[in-house]
């Protein structure tokens, strides 16, 4: 079945065409932006998870945890965790193009968690914890919308993908506590029973993308 779907997702890299490197997406960190770096936001369940493996991508510079796709303006964790604010946790991914392109990042996506529950990464259950891509142009759309077709079509999943793909609204970052949350506390149960697992495929699998 892995076999399977690495080389579904070879041939879907490679019939893509370039990204328009001219189209810059909004909603962006001004102090980290510059002409050589764009932004990707993705939610794949708990943003602890999502984020530990986005950092050891080798083109990622930075990696913010935060709340996208609500109502309420500047939400805390606790109102998130509810599930009443319409959030999603997610993570807004800086990287270099020239060294990892978006179409690079959505097979990272699309490999490190299940796109086909609804409201649900394993036992993480609610709407926070939605498969999402909060696409920043056309480009960024368009290409998701692609690859999801193409997965669905190719039937790679035993289950119709749900992940949805919508114009990205306000980035709230989340608490402090909550940055690099992986990294900074790897013993804590969660981390050392659902995440590290997690990671370590993500490392076996993408090994020639990960920073040296």
């Amino acid at each position: 079945m892995m076999k399977k779907i690495i080389i579904i997702f070879a041939l879907l890299i490679s019939t893509w065409a370039c990204t328009n490197a001219d189209e810059k997406p909004k909603h962006i960190d001004k102090e980290i932006m510059s002409n050589s770096i764009d932004t990707a936001i993705f939610a794949s369940g708990c943003f602890w998870c999502t984020e530990a493996i986005f950092q050891e991508l080798n083109g990622v510079e930075k990696v913010e945890s935060g709340y996208i796709g609500g109502e309420k303006a500047n939400p805390s964790y606790e109102e998130v965790c509810t599930g009443n604010t319409g959030h999603a946790e997610a993570t807004r991914i800086y990287y270099n193009p020239e060294i990892i392109t978006f179409k690079e990042l959505l097979e990272v996506f699309w490999k490190t968690h299940d796109p086909t529950t609804l409201n649900r990464q394993g036992n993480d259950v609610g709407t926070q914890y939605r498969s999402g891509i909060f696409y920043l142009n056309e480009e960024q759309k368009n290409l998701a919308e692609e690859y999801k077709k193409k997965l669905n079509d190719a039937g790679i999943y035993d289950n119709t993908i749900v992940t949805e793909i919508t114009e990205a609204s306000e980035f709230f970052v989340a608490e402090n506590y909550h940055q690099n949350y992986y990294n900074q506390n790897g013993n804590q149960p969660y981390c050392s029973f659902v995440i590290t697992p997690k990671v370590e495929k993500f490392k076996k699998v993408f090994e020639d993308k990960l920073k040296k």
